[in-house]
């Protein structure tokens, strides 16, 4: 008669044969409740990974929109800084007057600039030099928007040496502006108006430029700041004697 073996007895067996041992184990897998548990970790694991992925894509659209807004500001406000460090004083060479003035009304602050600048590039299929004379100031937008803005508008003209109007050329700098303002210092304050050909005889120390842009209706306009240029000049003075003195950037 053949008895069964002892449960000692079946595990020294099995501890004398590694493969059998290992094959065993092997062979009893994974409970259900071990099963739930991963997988329930996993879909947590998963679920956060999503919310950082949307939350970052979400964030990339956002500022990719930001920087699309502001980069035609940016380079509105290079071509302005480049115009004013050039402009030339009253009574020079080929050089106009410096004006500067509130235009009228519109939905914000509406000025006008007028001067003289060496930025012309002269070209040799052409006479001009680089002394041109530019404008800057609104224009109603040719482009029906939400938010009624206008255009930033720089008109050039380079034949200096005509004897009517000036024949000018209008280049569109920025759309959707509601205000663009102009200051000039005079040492002391800033001042709206500065005309040269009336009053003042030189150039003043530094122009302040004030962007708005216009907005989308639902957006608080108390929470928006304009954007500000401030570009000191180099001017010349004038002394009753009729002698120059040249006075450097920031200088009074």
């Amino acid at each position: 008669m053949i008895l069964p073996l002892h449960s000692h007895q079946k595990a020294a067996r099995l501890s004398e044969n590694p493969r059998v041992f290992c094959a065993g184990l092997l062979s009893r897998g994974f409970t259900l409740m071990e099963l739930l548990l991963a997988m329930g970790t996993s879909a947590i694991v998963l679920a956060a990974i999503g919310s950082v992925f949307y939350s970052a894509i979400r964030l990339r659209e956002r500022t990719t929109s930001a920087l699309e807004k502001t980069l035609p500001l940016y380079q509105a406000c290079d071509l302005l800084r480049r115009d004013l460090r050039g402009a030339l004083p009253p009574r020079g060479l080929l050089a106009g007057d410096f004006k500067a003035e509130a235009a009228g009304a519109g939905l914000g602050p509406n000025y006008w600039v007028q001067f003289s600048t060496t930025t012309g590039k002269p070209d040799p299929a052409t006479p001009w030099g680089d002394v041109q004379e530019v404008v800057y100031q609104l224009q109603p937008s040719r482009r029906r928007s939400a938010s009624g803005g206008m255009e930033l508008v720089r008109s050039v003209s380079r034949n200096l040496l005509t004897t009517s109007t000036l024949d000018l050329e209008d280049e569109l700098v920025l759309e959707n502006v509601e205000s663009f303002e102009v200051n000039c210092f005079d040492g002391y304050e800033w001042r709206t108006v500065w005309d040269t050909s009336l009053t003042e005889t030189n150039l003043p120390l530094a122009v302040r430029i004030r962007i708005e842009l216009a907005d989308a209706a639902d957006v608080d306009r108390r929470a928006r700041e304009p954007f500000e240029l401030v570009v000191p000049l180099v001017t010349q003075v004038w002394n009753s004697a009729g002698s120059e003195e040249e006075v450097e950037e920031g200088e009074p």
